[in-house]
């Protein structure tokens, strides 16, 4: 299944994106995605007596738009850690995103007043269905709600500030998050799906998802041994390589860009690039 978040006349919701028609699954129950994360099959059996509605007609949200935790990882491709010429990480290197600092596809990604060199990181994002606390290997994908695709937009100027990545990680509405949630029946082998960046329809980053130094499952055991993991928690999974950062010269997104996310069976992410107004 394709799950999505959108409005439809002011009032927020969820549903079923199939055939073209995204079909209406809120209710009192479960009037969030997020809320029905860990009960998807019980809040979706039946479609009978639920509104459709023509995708035209309703504005997307990012699959979960109130996550209580955006997780991302940094230096995960091996493609990614050999452009920047440092030594694999032993563990995951971990910073956090704030639910603010992501836009839903359709939506303009935003170059902040405070630099011009913003950067696509195109990603692979999860979300937890069911919550756990050190939760084993062989389980871990068992936790899977699904997968979507991701830009982890940078602020490279003020990711360097520290050696802590979240100053340039989390600017207001700078990354992305969709369009839609796949669930694992529908993704299938996660390793064997390729991911493609592309600016203004120029290929940026291709790479297959087998190259991530920590996968998915190791990513969800090394997380839940930190805290318990909640249902709706999004976790990014890491960029590979061919980042603007590390081109010659360096190639940064600007107003009136299209920076498309691709990877099989889960769909392309489409954002536009904004400048920031002034307040």
């Amino acid at each position: 299944m394709k799950l999505v978040s959108f409005i439809k006349d002011d009032v927020p919701s969820w549903g079923i994106w199939r055939d073209n028609v995204i079909i209406d699954f809120g209710s009192d129950a479960f009037p969030t995605l997020k809320s029905a994360l860990a009960h998807v099959a019980e809040a979706t059996r039946d479609d009978l007596g639920h509104h459709s509605y023509d995708p035209a007609a309703v504005t997307l949200l990012a699959p979960v738009p109130d996550p209580g935790r955006i997780l991302c990882v940094g230096l995960n491709y091996k493609s990614h850690i050999a452009e920047t010429g440092r030594e694999p990480p032993q563990f995951p290197m971990m910073f956090p995103r704030y639910p603010d600092s992501l836009v839903a596809s359709g939506e303009a990604m935003i170059r902040p007043i405070a630099s011009k060199k913003f950067d696509f990181e195109g990603e692979l994002a999860f979300v937890i269905g069911k919550g756990g606390r050190h939760i084993e290997l062989a389980n871990a994908l068992d936790h899977v709600a699904g997968y979507a695709c991701f830009n982890d937009g940078s602020i490279r100027d003020w990711q360097r500030h520290t050696t802590q990545f979240m100053t340039g990680k989390t600017f207001w509405r700078s990354g992305a998050f969709g369009p839609w949630l796949v669930t694992p029946d529908e993704a299938g082998d996660i390793g064997a799906l390729t991911l493609v960046t592309r600016l203004n329809g120029i290929e940026m980053q291709r790479a297959k998802l087998d190259d991530l130094l920590f996968g998915v499952p190791e990513l969800i055991v090394y997380l839940s041994t930190i805290m318990p993991l909640e249902p709706g928690d999004v976790v990014a999974t890491g960029t590979t390589g061919g980042v603007g950062l590390f081109r010659d010269p360096p190639l940064w997104m600007k107003p009136g860009d299209i920076v498309e996310i691709e990877i099989d069976r889960l769909g392309t992410l489409t954002n536009r690039i904004d400048d920031e107004t002034a307040t």
